[in-house]
This record gives structure tokens, C-alpha cells and sequence, in this order.
């Protein structure tokens, strides 16, 4: 395996040696970014696994940098953001995040964190399973061999964490999932305060799906329950 190369971007250069520490200790390599500019330069010049992204910062902060990111890129993107601005984590999920550490951050989970996007975008780009794997429910259809999404054989461009959850409640389709089993199935760790990440997902899913997300088609609530995908 070579060299997994890890972005980590925040105006607090303490913070970012001290995540350098951590990662490089898991024997990731880390590049270094201070501003969103730089974390965008960085990205287009080296060959990057996965962005770990502050929101506060100056140039061009950690929202503007993921929404430019994500016109071009699906890397894994964590969002850091101080434990009392639930506000921006949300927002950040909102613009293409796949998850969130708050500040200050255990180290153990940030590497859990890492390992976990790491996984799962890797999974994502390589897994070659049955041909033919097409799943549909009415004009919703995943083709899970060419990882595309076609909503009236228009394609619709999904975040890796977004891909996952559609795919694994439209394999299930009919079938009713709480917020704990879907964070439990796609994130592969218990859910403690999950809520806010898989609804903001499922939000963000609907809005790129759904003609009308308010009234959704296909990716419904039952409320007290759960979610499910029909068709």
C-alpha cells in the first residue's frame, strides 16, 4: 500500500502540528494548509486521500472552501469546528462535509474519524461486486457498478456518504431505518448524538433527488420511526 496522503487545514498552526503528530503516528503522511486558498492549491498539486478542514479561517474560511471543493472533487471531507457551533457544523454538512470533530478534539477519535472516511471513500471507489447491481424505485435508479445516480435518467452527483445512505436504504427499499441504523450501517460505529449528521445527510440527499423536497417521492419519513426509500 503507499503512501496515504492527508490534508489538514487550519489558521492554527498548533493545531495543525499537533494533528500531524497524531496521523503521522498512524503512518499517514500529511500535507499542510493555513486558509481555504491554500487547501485548494494544495489539493490540485498533491495526490490527497482525505481534507480535514476548519471552519474559522482567514482568505477563504472552511465553508466557501468545501463548497469550491465539491464542484470538482468527492474526497472525504471533516469538517473542525469549536464544540459550541453546532451552527457550522451543520452548515458544513450542508455544502459537502461527510462528518465533523469538535474542537478541542480527542485525538483517538480524530484518527477513528480519519480511519472511518478513509474507508468508506475507499470502498466506494473499489468495490466491484456482482455486475449488474441496478437498483431502482420509480424514476430513482443507482447503478452500484458505475456508482451513479440517475433520477429520470438524469444523473445527480452525490457526496461518498450521501452515495451510501440512498444506496443502503434503496437496497432496503420499503424497509423502515432509525437514525441509529442508518449512522450504525454507514458509519460502522455506535451512534451517540447522531441525529443532527444523518438528517442533515437525508436533507441534503432529498434537496439533490427531489423534485420537491418538502414533499419527498421517494426518500420518506415515518415520523417517530425512521427513514425509508419507496417507489
Amino acid at each position: 500500500m503507499g503512501t496515504v496522503n492527508i490534508l489538514v487545514c487550519d489558521d492554527d498552526r498548533d493545531i495543525v502540528d499537533a494533528i500531524e503528530i497524531y496521523l503521522n503516528q498512524e503512518g499517514y503522511q500529511v500535507i499542510k494548509a493555513y486558509d481555504g486558498e491554500e487547501a485548494i492549491a494544495a489539493l490540485k498539486e498533491n495526490d490527497v486521500s482525505l481534507l480535514i478542514l476548519d471552519v474559522m479561517m482567514p482568505r477563504l474560511d472552511g465553508i466557501h472552501a468545501c463548497l469550491r471543493i465539491r464542484e470538482y472533487s468527492s474526497i472525504p471531507i471533516i469538517i473542525l469546528s469549536a464544540k459550541s457551533e453546532d451552527a457550522d457544523k451543520i452548515l458544513g454538512l450542508n455544502v459537502g462535509a461527510d462528518d465533523y470533530i469538535s474542537k478541542p478534539f480527542n485525538p483517538l477519535e480524530l484518527v477513528a474519524r480519519v480511519k472511518a472516511g478513509l474507508r468508506r471513500y475507499t470502498q466506494l471507489g473499489s468495490q466491484k461486486e456482482d455486475q449488474g447491481n441496478v437498483y431502482t424505485a420509480g424514476g430513482l435508479t443507482i447503478d452500484d457498478d458505475a456508482k451513479k445516480v440517475f433520477v429520470e435518467r438524469e444523473e445527480v452527483k452525490l457526496t461518498p456518504i450521501e452515495y451510501n445512505i440512498l444506496l443502503f436504504l434503496l437496497r432496503n427499499k420499503g424497509k423502515v431505518f432509525s437514525i441509529e441504523q442508518i449512522y450504525e450501517n454507514i458509519w460502522n460505529e455506535e451512534a451517540i448524538g447522531a441525529d443532527n449528521t444523518v438528517a442533515v445527510h437525508i436533507r441534503h440527499i432529498r434537496e439533490k433527488i427531489e423534485i420537491n423536497p418538502k414533499e419527498p417521492r421517494y426518500l420518506k419519513v415515518v415520523w417517530g420511526v425512521g427513514y425509508k426509500v419507496e417507489g
